[in-house]
């Protein structure tokens, strides 16, 4: 199933306070050759723990007790964190409504992993994570990808594929509206 990746370089952080679920995720990642796995039990206990460790990739629980995995994605996008800011970041969750799927990727998650979960779909997230990097947007009430995921054609006509004539008032030019 990993054929064509190497992931003995790659670190993981896994956040959840569900221990069961440190050793699922721990021995799935082993299976696949990362190299350095962390656990930590909160998002609180995490932000320590990047003090002592760069994680490539993050697998975080939703609900948690301290901080739950928005409120530690919202650290770490906002830089209040040791982890870089664009670290992808994959939401492990049993709370899989739209509204909480949607929540955590308006948080900054990268991608989104059900419980329960399979050796399959970690290696699917982490596959997607490698060969569709997403960019990062800035905006002033988000930070993290970009939440589209595929080409959208503009909506209507594209405007740039028509010829203007300029005009000109008080000495300036302007395409006037179609």
């Amino acid at each position: 199933m990993t054929a064509g990746y190497n992931f003995k370089d790659i670190s993981a952080l896994i956040v959840d306070d569900y221990f069961p679920m440190h050793e699922i995720m721990r021995g799935i990642l082993k299976e696949f050759g990362v190299g350095r796995i962390a656990e930590a039990a909160s998002g609180a206990a995490a932000i320590t723990e990047m003090e002592y460790m760069r994680a490539d990739v993050i697998f975080t629980d939703y609900m948690m007790d301290d901080m739950n995995g928005l409120e530690f994605i919202q650290a770490i996008r906002a830089g209040e964190t040791p982890a870089d800011r664009f670290v992808p970041i994959v939401v492990v969750s049993a709370y899989t409504e739209v509204r909480e799927i949607l929540a955590a990727r308006d948080m900054g998650a990268t991608e989104f992993l059900a419980k329960p979960i399979s050796g399959k779909l970690v290696y699917y997230r982490l596959r997607s994570i490698v060969e569709n990097p997403r960019e990062f947007v800035e905006a002033e009430s988000y930070f993290g990808p970009d939440r589209r995921r595929r080409e959208m054609p503009p909506a209507g006509s594209n405007r740039r594929d028509n010829d203007y004539e300029y005009k000109s008032h008080n000495g300036r030019f302007f395409a006037p509206p179609n």
